[in-house]
């Protein structure tokens, strides 16, 4: 096996394929990269069992094929190597026993490599399911959601986002229990049939990096117990959770006694403020004062340790009932980032119940869920 290719060319498909390794994994070949040389392109190929990247590099000008082979190499040095070369080119070369030589000016590097057949092969999943989506509207949707997944594996369905796909819409959701995220677009054209998956939030963050701030297209192909998201030259493979996912609509509350709107930016930094403290406390709990006849909000945090912390925020409007109630600020301070308008709408029932966050627009179908705190 040897091949010339483009030094840049190459970094910028390497680092994409990096998205997939794990220094962690269990199974010593899949801390490497696979590289698969044939005559008419390079395969570069990276996996940590949750997801697999794979990348077709196809032969042209900036990649020459000497001999077809495969390699598999120890992906975090020879990531570093290549970045690390001094020319505009380099030249790999497979020898005897897996040794690998890298060439670039007056630079030569050799590696130990692995044997190829020993890599996992990757899923086959057909495209008979298969969907076309928006690169920006997928990449919003993830933003929105994915950041209310839960961290802990006690319950493993909540550690992913529940997609529904229907022909003209795509419907989104994430919770882990003490928060909730739901998001709703409207699609011109989505999937054929309604399609309910089941994605790792880990999943989707390394797709919504890959997808960038550009807006491709992205080829959706379900499987049984994976899903592939074609984008470009690239083949993203991620498993599917098992399990059926909490019905999430019946716990955002129809009807409210307090209501209060927030410019997006006022509340964010009051809440910046307040937290400063709660964050060296134990509880890292802040209160919510809102005095409807006296038209004033307050918002209050205190550590045993530091002191207390106490402001008077400014709001556009305020309606209904008294109300105090504490809440992890961090979980607002999430919401606030997802939201996608310049005023937000919080809508309460009672002190101990959750309460909602929603755009001030009603065309935006965006509703999150917080769960209060009990402090008595």
């Amino acid at each position: 096996m040897k091949f010339t290719v483009n030094r840049n060319l190459f970094i910028d498909n390497l680092n994409n394929v990096m998205h997939a390794i794990s220094s962690r994994t269990t199974i010593p070949i899949l801390s490497g990269i696979k590289l698969n040389l044939s005559e008419n392109e390079l395969l570069l190929t990276g996996s940590d069992t949750e997801i697999s990247i794979e990348i077709r590099i196809p032969v042209s000008e900036d990649l020459k094929v000497d001999s077809p082979g495969s390699i598999v190499l120890p992906a975090r040095f020879f990531s570093e190597i290549i970045k690390r070369l001094p020319g505009k080119e380099f030249s790999l070369e497979v020898k005897e026993s897996f040794q690998t030589q890298i060439v670039s000016e007056n630079s030569e590097f050799t590696i130990n490599g692995l044997d190829s057949n020993t890599y996992p092969r990757l899923p086959e999943i057909s495209d008979d399911s298969a969907f076309i989506i928006s690169g920006k509207t997928f990449r919003e949707i993830i933003n929105e959601t994915q950041f209310a997944v839960a961290t802990q594996e006690s319950r493993l369905v909540l550690t992913g986002v529940h997609f529904t796909f229907s022909p003209n819409k795509i419907h989104a959701v994430a919770t882990d229990s003490h928060r909730l995220s739901s998001r709703a677009l409207i699609l011109d054209q989505g999937a054929q049939t309604e399609t309910d998956l089941i994605i790792p939030g880990k999943s989707l963050l390394e797709l919504a990096r890959i997808i960038g701030e550009t807006d491709p297209q992205i080829k959706v192909c379900p499987g049984e117990n994976q899903v592939l998201f074609e984008i470009g030259n690239i083949l993203f493979y991620s498993r599917l959770l098992e399990g059926s996912y909490p019905d999430t609509a019946r716990l955002i509350p129809t009807e409210s006694t307090t209501q209060v709107e927030f410019d997006l930016a006022e509340l964010s930094s009051a809440l910046d403020r307040a937290s400063l403290l709660t964050h060296a406390g134990r509880n890292n709990v802040v209160d919510l004062t809102l005095d409807t006849e006296k038209q004033s909000v307050k918002l209050s945090g205190e550590s045993a340790e530091i002191g207390n912390v106490e402001e008077n925020v400014s709001f556009r409007q305020l309606t209904g009932s008294n109300l105090k109630i504490s809440f992890n600020p961090d979980y607002l301070r999430d919401a606030l980032r997802a939201s996608v308008s310049d005023a937000v709408i919080m809508e309460f029932t009672q002190p101990l119940r959750p309460f909602t966050v929603n755009p001030n627009k009603t065309d935006i179908d965006f509703v999150q869920l917080i769960t209060p705190v009990r402090t008595f």
